[in-house]
């Protein structure tokens, strides 16, 4: 189905949206989609995404788990512990499709217009959009979405969406946001990624509040059922207006979609064996390998699915809060990261499932893996020469290595190199300082089972005469400890895109590192790391952006603010027999649940073998 076009006449859009253009340019004209860097793969007359079954049924009910628990339905702040699931019910202007790096398709938007400098986007709306009481989603939305997320919103919204100068109703069913200036060319992208909240429902509430009472959205799903902390139900929409765009056809098939917490998964990991929830991305090791040998994967009923993808891994590690003194010295954090043994957790609790992660960018052309900086890069590189470390320009960063038999004598020499380099010795069996005030510190976990991770660690690190507790909290006093910067170290995680952006700032820049909520957990303060992040978000192509990011890259490795852990190319999952799945797979997307469907006939035969009591 071919998407509509905008219907006022070009010379009226222009008046609306634009300051004068001279008489040889051309006016920018309203498109059903916009890539970050080239064109988009899908062409205006697109009738679905490649990756999907449009002809997939309808119907069934799927119990998935969630780990932890909720207290919140409005994930858009600060406060509270936001329910699995929320963004099922909402709808964005755009949306992004799962087989290219960085492009939007018309959702909310009918269509997008914006002009070849970026400097300002303006989101046509779908006549047909509304919200689930049927009210017309409007420009109104729109700007009183954006306007609360600044103000009231979660901090990172403030950092995220900072170069907008205006947003204004500039037609009917038309919101422009302009930002005349900005050198942001991912903004009209990331704008169309905002999810819509309807005024009209939250203006009788406080936005600012954590809420229990299932609220108004646009998707196609509302919720349908819950019980506080422990599950929620959300069920399709089955007048949902946007079932037939281009970008939903073949997905969001099932009817019913259930979460069900668990304080633990170990607990979890029976509870599916017992048939307690359908599915499970496992992200053990030891668990993929030794726990699922039961009688129903023998017989077929259940599924173990590795799915190849091509997405950047991130970083996973054990972060460095730089706040603390001891660890504002990176000679010292680069000591403690000596003491992890990786090679030996991944033979021994891993199975040797696991490669080391040396990148922030990892599985992708962005990584700085790949070679020395040249090009672009090393000519970014060489603005900052004596004031980065000098190990960017000649070595390619590597995390320290051993040979997995458990013997870490030659790393842990070179720790305490490095620790006496920066003022710290061994004293009656304690590493001390020229105050003689000892190294100890807290590593906090949210989740038991990753003191497999934190205990060789410790034990290492009690040789060098570094004291490291382990202290497990619940999902809830994490969150607050860590949103306050509450922690001396902890396990985390920093996601990755194929076109990385304005995120970075909140990973990054010292203006987040004292924000509250940000995501620079690490409390990174640095004028060159603000620089290269505003060089990435910057970048006028996608040459440059990778050159960029390669050198934002390099520099954060080599400042060893964390101690890298590992990562798997592929999904794991493991699920009960009664799903079908389409026969293309996105290389950035497993596809559930959005785009498997049960399959009647798979369901049925479950079914019979459950109730034959397994026979």
């Amino acid at each position: 189905m071919a998407v509509s076009r905008f219907r006022l006449p070009v010379l009226l859009l222009i008046t609306a949206i634009l300051t004068p253009l001279p008489a040889n340019a051309a006016a920018p004209q309203p498109a059903h989609a916009i890539a970050m860097h080239g064109a988009p793969k899908y062409g205006p007359d697109f009738t679905h995404f490649d990756y999907v079954n449009p002809d997939a049924p309808k119907g069934g009910v799927v119990v998935n788990e969630a780990t932890g628990t909720y207290d919140s339905f409005n994930s858009y702040i600060l406060k509270g512990v936001g329910a699995a699931g929320l963004g099922l019910i909402y709808n964005s202007l755009m949306t992004g499709s799962a087989d290219e790096a960085f492009t939007n398709y018309a959702l909310i938007a009918e269509s997008v217009v914006v002009p070849d400098d970026r400097s300002w986007v303006a989101f046509n709306l779908n006549p047909k959009a509304r919200w689930h009481d049927g009210v017309k989603i409007t420009p109104e939305d729109v700007i009183w979405t954006f306007n609360t997320l600044i103000k009231k919103g979660h901090p990172f919204f403030r950092a995220y969406y900072g170069d907008v100068k205006s947003v204004e109703k500039t037609a009917e069913r038309q919101v422009t946001f302009k930002f005349p200036g900005s050198a942001n060319r991912e903004l009209p992208m990331i704008l169309g990624q905002m999810s819509i909240l309807p005024k009209h429902y939250w203006q009788s509430r406080d936005f600012t509040k954590t809420i229990l009472e299932p609220p108004l959205g646009s998707g196609a799903y509302r919720i349908k059922a819950f019980e506080a902390g422990r599950s929620i139900t959300y069920e399709r929409v089955k007048d949902y207006w946007g079932a037939d765009l281009p970008v939903n056809k073949g997905q969001s098939n099932i009817d019913e979609i259930r979460y069900e917490y668990y304080r633990d998964r170990q607990v979890a990991t029976e509870a599916f064996k017992s048939g307690a929830f359908d599915l499970r991305a496992e992200n053990s090791a030891k668990r993929w390998a030794t726990s699922f040998d039961f009688p129903a994967l023998t017989a077929g009923h259940v599924v173990k699915a590795l799915i190849p993808h091509e997405r950047p891994t991130g970083m996973q590690g054990f972060i460095f809060n730089t706040r603390r003194a001891y660890f504002s010295d990176p000679r010292v954090r680069q000591a403690i990261a000596h003491a992890w043994d990786f090679e030996w957790a991944n033979k021994t609790i891993m199975y040797g499932a696991y490669t080391r992660t040396n990148s922030y960018f990892s599985n992708s052309e962005l990584s700085s893996e790949r070679g020395l900086p040249k090009g672009e890069e090393l000519e970014i590189l060489e603005r900052f020469r004596g004031k980065i470390p000098a190990q960017v320009f000649t070595t390619i960063y590597q995390a320290p290595k051993t040979d997995g038999t458990g013997n870490i004598r030659n790393n842990l020499r070179a720790a305490l190199k490095l620790l006496r380099e920066a003022g710290w010795r061994v004293k009656d069996g304690k590493l001390v300082n020229a105050q003689g005030e000892a190294l100890v510190f807290e590593m906090l976990l949210a989740q038991p089972s990753m003191e497999k991770l934190a205990l060789p660690l410790q034990q290492n690190l009690k040789r060098l005469g570094i004291e490291m507790s382990i202290r497990s909290v619940d999902v809830a006093q994490y969150q607050n400890r860590t949103d306050s910067f509450d922690f001396d170290m902890i396990i985390g995680g920093i996601g990755q895109s194929l076109s990385p952006g304005n995120e970075q700032r909140d990973f990054w820049h010292s203006a987040k590192a004292d924000t509250p909520g940000s995501r620079n957990q690490i409390g990174i303060k640095d004028p060159v790391v603000d620089a290269l992040v505003d060089l990435v978000i910057q970048a006028p192509d996608r040459a440059s952006l990778v050159a960029r990011t390669r050198a934002l890259d390099r520099v954060l490795l080599w400042g060893h603010y964390l101690i890298p852990h590992f990562h798997l190319r592929a999904s794991r999952l493991i699920y009960w027999n009664k799903f079908g799945r389409p026969k293309v797979v996105a290389k950035y997307s497993d596809g559930y649940p959005t785009t498997w469907w049960i399959d009647p006939e798979k369901q049925a035969t479950l079914e019979a073998w459950r109730k034959s009591g397994g026979k």
